[in-house]
């Protein structure tokens, strides 16, 4: 490994907190200079975010969920996602969030990339899929707390105005980024 003389190494860690969605753990790590300090650090499982991809008579368009944000206080448009099930992989835990919060299934589903959303305090990845042959299902399969409704929006309208209400998740910006490397906005 390369700059090996930045690396900080954990001598230790407690549980601070625990809750259904994350834990908090304080790392006690030794720094480069031998130092010892102590770090909070987020533990949660890892993400899927999906892309879908629909073509539409008036072109391709995202398939997305509209939803309410409790940290944001607000209403946020986003891809379908959410977190791995126990003992799940990340592909599989991609096509259910798909499934069960669009009421649509792919036909394909790949890999665009996995990133730290946090990397200073979080200890957990999120992997980000496109899927494209899009097929309707009956209906949405939500958990008892989520109130989804689904939008069809026109590519376009969603490069456009992502960082402005209600494209307000900064991850989705990071999947529409990683969406542009295989499929460049000139192409669409």
């Amino acid at each position: 490994m390369r700059n090996t003389h930045l690396v900080w190494n954990e001598e230790a860690r407690r549980e601070v907190f625990t809750c259904p969605i994350f834990s908090i753990q304080e790392r006690t790590c030794r720094s480069p200079d031998k130092g010892l300090r102590n770090f909070t650090v987020l533990e949660a499982p890892d993400w899927a975010i999906v892309v879908p991809v629909l073509i539409t008579p008036q072109g391709n368009a995202f398939v997305m969920v509209r939803q309410w944000r409790h940290g944001a206080q607000e209403l946020s448009l986003e891809f379908p996602g959410g977190v791995f099930e126990r003992g799940e992989d990340a592909q599989a835990a991609a096509a259910r969030e798909l499934r069960e919060e669009t009421a649509y299934e792919a036909g394909t589903i790949r890999s665009l990339g996995v990133c730290s959303p946090n990397p200073a305090i979080m200890a957990n990845r999120v992997h980000f899929f496109l899927a494209e042959d899009l097929k309707p299902l009956e209906a949405q399969d939500l958990d008892e707390d989520e109130y989804v409704e689904v939008e069809v929006v026109p590519i376009h309208e969603v490069f456009q105005s992502m960082g402005q209400p209600p494209y307000i998740h900064a991850l989705m910006g990071s999947a529409l980024a990683l969406f542009s490397q295989v499929r460049p906005l000139s192409s669409l």
